[in-house]
């Protein structure tokens, strides 16, 4: 067979050679459909071979595909194709999304009402000019705010209320969200929203202040104390308060809504130890601390500190959450120093009077004792402690006075620098109230800048203070009363003090003009309402020396006071002509209590005073008082 006939035949398979052995990229693809095509070799006629020639070398045979093979070909072409849909969701829903983003600014949900104001389907601009123009005239009406049977009324302005007319469009929709659920409420939602409001905090504190002085109700803290040496329980109570965060979110829900009244909200204040917990206290602390006295070891010394000596100051009060025991030092001062006489002295003040006509320095004292701080601190442990653990062991040290030898001629009390006199008729109760008044107030000492209150240094005048009753002059008439007589000393202390130059912080003039005083130079006094005060203004201490010359059936009473200090001022006084005279009317008494008495012309009268050092004048003062006319009383019925 001639190689041009094999080449022809395509049953016969091409010579080898080395480029048969790899098929060429670029075979025709009829070339490899045929070779896809021919038999199986056993099929094919005998074909002359040169020795040697070896058919494994021929191209090996192409398999067949199958329809598993094909199979397989689709599937890369299908994975190839999934993530172009997933590309292009993303980019359709990232699309919508941030269209719904733009789309929730643009307008409110269709059933959207703020404070009652319909703004659905509005755009945020359109939303707020109509609140403006719906709300805004509303804006000053009153707010009335009631709880129980307290009520109180505020102008909003006030309370630092005014509306936000764009925060409130924004939390009802009005402003752009990435939430999702804000976009689904801008296309199918809608409520009533409160109105946003713009507030002052200051004012608001204030107004809440106000309503709390009334509503607010103090919690009560369980407490005990030892009055006589006992313990006695205060049982807790809840207590009520008001708070400008309670209050503003109530406003939030009314504003601009409601018309009529707002319940005030308050909160409950819890105390902090409940019944149970006092119990526990009164059994645990309560009771042991009062179970047996407490011994105490100083030096050599050993005593029994009594329970009346420390309960006085003993207080087992709530502190967070749990009672604990307090003793106040101050408080523990004086009975620790009476229970502890067999350790140690008092101390002695400084005491200054006048010997002979002129001032001498009684010298101070130090005291030796146990110092109250430390045993306040000290005597808690052991209080609920028994048998040989209930004691503690101190030392006595030095205690100094409160007023020295060094402070007393720090003072400069060398001289009298006034002194005034006023009389008084034969009077039994003027010689015990006038005397009694005059002790008390006699060897009080004024430092720099102190002031004197009568009420203060006199105390209340009754029958346990030593007064009796005398007559006074009560609505213009004279009557009966505990410490009648008490304002002469008064007015004779203000005119001392007057001479002094001492600073006239409070003073009355009786209401009726009284013949036996300086005129317009005097003073009443009444527990309680009206008091006599001056204030030391000289740079020197001031030694007041008080006291009665009584009056018997040969002679009138004297009430004295003298001012002792370093002269710093010369005082001139004057007065003015009487003016504004008035005169009272006739009254008719039928009662058993009558006291009679003419009529009293009423006026007006200045009174001055002038300062003067070193001859020069310095200031000048004028006080003014004004006598009511008295009325005449004539005890009995009036005439027919």
């Amino acid at each position: 067979m001639s190689s041009d006939d094999r080449t022809d035949d395509p049953s016969l398979s091409p010579e080898p050679s080395d480029e048969s052995v790899t098929p060429d990229a670029d075979t025709d693809t009829g070339v490899l459909a045929a070779a896809l095509a021919e038999p199986e070799p056993d099929d094919l006629p005998p074909v002359d071979r040169p020795e040697g020639f070896d058919d494994t070398a021929v191209v090996p045979p192409v398999v067949p595909p199958t329809d598993e093979a094909e199979a397989d070909d689709d599937e890369p072409r299908k994975r190839r194709r999934w993530p172009w849909f997933v590309a292009a969701a993303v980019i359709v829903l990232g699309g919508v999304y941030v269209g719904g983003y733009f789309f929730t600014g643009s307008r409110l949900a269709a059933d959207t009402t703020i404070a009652g104001v319909d703004v659905g389907g509005l755009s945020p601009a359109k939303a707020e000019a109509r609140l403006d123009d719906e709300l805004g005239p509303r804006e000053g009406e009153n707010l009335t705010f009631v709880l129980d049977e307290s009520e109180f009324t505020f102008a909003a302005p006030d309370m630092g209320l005014s509306l936000d007319t764009e925060a409130s469009v924004d939390a009802a929709g009005g402003k752009r969200s990435w939430n999702p659920l804000d976009m689904v409420d801008t296309l199918f939602g809608g409520d009533d929203y409160p109105a946003e409001l713009d507030v002052d905090s200051e004012l608001l504190d204030a107004a809440t202040a106000t309503i709390a002085q009334t509503v607010d109700v103090p919690v009560t803290e369980s407490l005990i104390t030892f009055p006589e040496g006992q313990p006695v329980a205060t049982q807790p109570a809840d207590g009520r308060r008001v708070t400008s965060d309670g209050l503003l979110e109530a406003l939030r829900e009314v504003y601009l809504v409601a018309e009529g009244q707002v319940e005030i909200p308050t909160e409950v204040v819890e105390p902090g130890v409940d019944a149970e917990g006092l119990e526990v206290a009164m059994q645990e602390i309560a009771v042991p601390a009062v179970s047996a006295p407490v011994v105490l070891n100083v030096g050599d010394q050993q005593i029994e500190l009594p329970v009346s000596a420390y309960t006085p100051a003993l207080q087992i009060r709530t502190e967070g959450d749990e009672m604990k025991p307090y003793i106040d030092p101050a408080a523990l001062a004086g009975p620790l120093t009476d229970s502890t006489t067999g350790i140690g002295e008092k101390a002695v003040d400084a005491d200054i009077d006048i010997v002979n006509g002129a001032p001498v320095i009684t010298p101070s004292k130090p005291g030796i004792g146990l110092q109250p701080e430390v045993m306040a601190t000290e005597l808690l442990p052991v209080l609920t402690a028994t048998g040989p653990e209930r004691a503690l062991t101190l030392e006595a040290q030095p205690v100094e006075p409160e007023f020295t030898t060094a402070d007393a001629e720090a003072l400069g009390i060398v001289e009298k620098v006034s002194e005034f006199e006023t009389y008084y008729p034969n009077t039994q109760y003027r010689n015990i109230n006038q005397g009694r008044a005059a002790s008390l107030i006699d060897g009080t000492i004024l430092k720099p800048g102190e002031q004197f209150s009568f009420d203060k240094v006199v105390g209340q005048r009754t029958a346990a203070n030593g007064f009796v009753q005398g007559g006074v002059i009560e609505g213009g008439r004279f009557v009966e009363s505990f410490g009648g007589g008490v304002s002469q000393v008064a007015t004779t202390t203000y005119n001392a003090a007057f001479f002094a130059g001492l600073d006239d912080d409070e003073h009355k003039p009786h209401s009726l003009y009284l013949t036996r005083y300086p005129l317009g130079r005097e003073a009443t006094v009444n527990w309680g309402t009206t008091d006599l005060k001056f204030t030391n203004s000289t740079p020197h201490g001031i030694l007041i020396k008080a006291w009665v010359v009584p009056s018997n059936s040969s002679r009138q009473g004297t009430m004295h006071v003298e001012m002792w200090s370093t002269k710093y001022w010369d005082i001139e006084a004057g007065v003015s002509a009487k003016r504004n005279f008035r005169s009272g009317s006739t009254v008719y008494d039928t009662s058993p209590e009558c006291t009679a008495q003419a009529a009293i012309q009423g006026f007006d009268v200045d009174v001055y005073r002038t300062f003067k050092q070193n001859g020069q004048v310095v200031k000048k003062e004028t006080k003014t008082a004004v006598y009511r006319a008295g009325d005449a009383v004539v005890c009995g019925p009036p005439p027919a």
